[in-house]
């Protein structure tokens, strides 16, 4: 729980080296969405985005009388536009630890995130959450994000390959 006025929170991108700092992280983000725990495949898989460079992260550091311990992450990955012809990113994770939850710490993440796509040339952000998640969506809405028709006159087709 942040109580403490002089906590600082900083939002710092991931490089490889300091990856096993939001390897718990995201474990837990899975855990929240009902996934097993694997720590291994987790670290293999941030690793892999990280090193083919198809993802950027960016993590929230909660420093304490010096002490600095990770409560939160997001996770962009990019995306194209043809009609645009630009680079997109899709804000495809976002987590934060429940002690520090309602306290900006998500906000800070996509604010970062939103920086980032910007300065990158980016024409969109976009997200996804569910429809009972109102928490999320009146942050979401609240730093300006709209809801738009997800069909946009195009149909959503999906095929499991396993």
């Amino acid at each position: 729980m942040i109580e403490d006025p002089n906590t600082l929170v900083s939002i710092q991108r991931v490089e490889l080296n300091k990856l096993d700092l939001v390897v718990p992280l995201f474990d837990k983000y899975r855990v929240f969405y009902k996934k097993e725990s694997d720590v291994v495949s987790a670290q293999k898989f941030l690793s892999e985005r990280l090193l083919n460079k198809e993802s950027v992260i960016f993590l929230a550091l909660l420093t304490e009388q010096d002490n600095t311990m990770p409560i939160g992450f997001t996770q962009l990955y990019p995306t194209f536009s043809s009609g645009r012809m630009s680079k997109n990113w899709i804000l495809n994770d976002l987590f934060v630890d429940g002690s520090y939850r309602k306290h900006g710490i998500g906000k800070q993440l996509i604010k970062a995130a939103m920086l980032f796509a910007r300065e990158d040339g980016a024409t969109f952000l976009k997200l996804e959450t569910a429809n009972d998640n109102k928490t999320a969506q009146s942050v979401y809405e609240g730093i300006g994000f709209k809801l738009y028709d997800p069909h946009n006159g195009f149909l959503t087709y999906k095929i499991d390959l396993n």
